[in-house]
């Protein structure tokens, strides 16, 4: 008798995965760079603000950044659910239109007022 073997294979854990540079993904790496170059420029260089803001402003571009092009598993939360509700309504084609009756020969009499 031929014995198959159970063993489970050893599959990589990465496939599928965002790539990432620690915990950050690797998308997200040059925009930050550029928000930092340029949240600095403005803070330090231009309106010369201390450290501690010109750190809380970029901490905050890039909050922001990566709220708003992140793979959507947080903004879907945002996403209207559609609302079923059960209805009756004879059906209307909207390929093939209905026969419409052709207009009566009749003569329309209008009357005064």
């Amino acid at each position: 008798m031929l014995k198959r073997s159970r063993d489970f294979r050893t599959v990589n854990r990465v496939l599928g995965e965002q790539p990432r540079i620690g915990p950050f993904p690797a998308d997200q790496v040059f925009p930050w760079t550029a928000i930092a170059t340029v949240v600095y420029f403005i803070c330090k260089a231009m309106l010369q603000a201390s450290w501690l803001v010109t750190g809380l402003v970029i901490a905050w571009g890039w909050a922001t950044w990566w709220t708003l092009t992140s793979n959507k598993t947080w903004l879907s939360k945002f996403v209207g659910v559609p609302r079923i509700s059960r209805g009756y309504k004879s059906f209307y084609s909207l390929v093939q239109q209905p026969e419409t009756p052709e207009p009566s020969s009749r003569k329309i009499v209008r009357r005064r007022k």
